[in-house]
């Protein structure tokens, strides 16, 4: 890997690249970055339609003033351009491994968010990211999650969590983190049902719109590959080992998740308990946003308060020894770009806010 120096000072402009940016991910990270501060987008890359304007793969962002001049191009030219201070991978699973090489020599941060190298367990890596398990990084990627993770990464290499598992995870953390870091709020049997919009299929989706217009259907009851990244990141931030079964299912919207959590509480854990932890986990992170004692069905987490924005709701409710916790969050915003772009701010300085919504999009 080449030797590049990572600093860089609060409000400095950065230098950025999108690699991938044709694809819905990619193209909401442009959009995010058109109106952020302190970004210059200085290369997007995308093979197929290298040569085009933004507008034309992304008419969304055709009226953008600021996106008249910029124009993908394949991601060999990289290599002809100034060395940007962050590359965003915003590629399918399985693209990125045998880039990062290209990628990493012209980038001082590489902020990955696919799922190729979030996993560590090399059976788990094998199973849901084979591609990975044949070009593995030369550098370990931290697995980030900015609400969370104890530090901000100083390394070359970040991988931001998949949107289904974050969702599970903000969902979760609070019970087993612990009103007060002492023993976990619930047992360890927990029962995940995650539902998620169109678009978390990425614009290579073979399913016809016909199809999935109208419909409620089962995604995947077993085997999810955001099932080993909720129990790995479960276990790295609160110590827990979690016995999971997640299932997901797919909704008739463009985007959007929601998920719902079932878990026992412990002896003696009660309502009060509960709610502490969960106030507790997310003081003062500007993007989580738990909901004040839910008495009607419109103040839990619901697809309409999120979508469009960075946030993401949370909810529970709990009923004797049992609690269910609710998720939401805007899959292409808070469940990705808007999460890197998160990420990206805290790593160069900048406020954690900026560049990002607050607010969904309705109706």
């Amino acid at each position: 890997m080449a030797d590049i120096d990572l600093t860089t000072h609060a409000h400095d402009k950065i230098r950025v690249a999108v690699v991938g940016a044709s694809g819905y991910t990619g193209g909401e990270v442009i959009r995010l970055l058109l109106e952020h501060p302190h970004v210059e987008l200085a290369f997007l890359s995308a093979e197929r339609a290298a040569g085009a304007a933004i507008g034309t793969v992304h008419p969304w962002l055709r009226n953008h003033p600021k996106a008249g001049g910029l124009k993908f191009r394949p991601l060999a030219e990289l290599a002809d351009v100034d060395p940007v201070d962050v590359a965003f991978g915003c590629l399918p699973t399985g693209a990125l491994p045998e880039r990062l090489p290209l990628i990493a020599a012209h980038a001082k941060r590489v902020l990955n968010l696919g799922g190729d190298f979030r996993l560590r367990a090399e059976d788990d890596v094998r199973a849901h990211y084979p591609k990975t398990a044949e070009h593995p990084p030369l550098e370990d990627f931290a697995y980030y999650v900015p609400e969370l993770s104890s530090e901000v990464p100083d390394g070359r290499f970040v991988n931001l969590p998949g949107c289904m598992a974050v969702t599970t995870i903000y969902a979760l953390y609070p019970l087993f983190a612990g009103a007060l870091g002492a023993e976990p709020l619930a047992t360890d049997k927990v029962v995940v049902d995650a539902k998620t919009g169109s678009t978390g299929g990425g614009r290579g989706s073979n399913e016809p719109p016909a199809e999935r217009s109208g419909n409620f259907r089962v995604h995947k009851l077993y085997g999810h590959r955001h099932a080993p990244e909720v129990r790995q990141a479960i276990a790295d931030f609160t110590g827990a080992a979690v016995d999971l079964r997640f299932s997901t299912h797919s909704l008739d919207v463009a985007r959007g998740i929601l998920v719902t959590a079932y878990a026992e509480l412990r002896d003696g854990v009660t309502s009060l308990d509960v709610k502490r932890a969960y106030a507790k986990a997310y003081v003062g992170k500007p993007f989580v946003r738990v909901r004040p004692a839910p008495k009607a069905p419109q103040d839990f987490p619901m697809l309409k308060a999120v979508v469009g924005s960075n946030v993401a709701e949370v909810a529970i409710a709990v009923q004797g020894g049992q609690v269910v916790a609710v998720a939401a969050l805007d899959n292409l915003i808070k469940g990705a770009a808007g999460q890197a772009v998160q990420a990206m701010n805290l790593i160069n300085g900048f406020d954690e806010t900026a560049g990002l919504p607050t607010t969904a999009v309705s109706p």
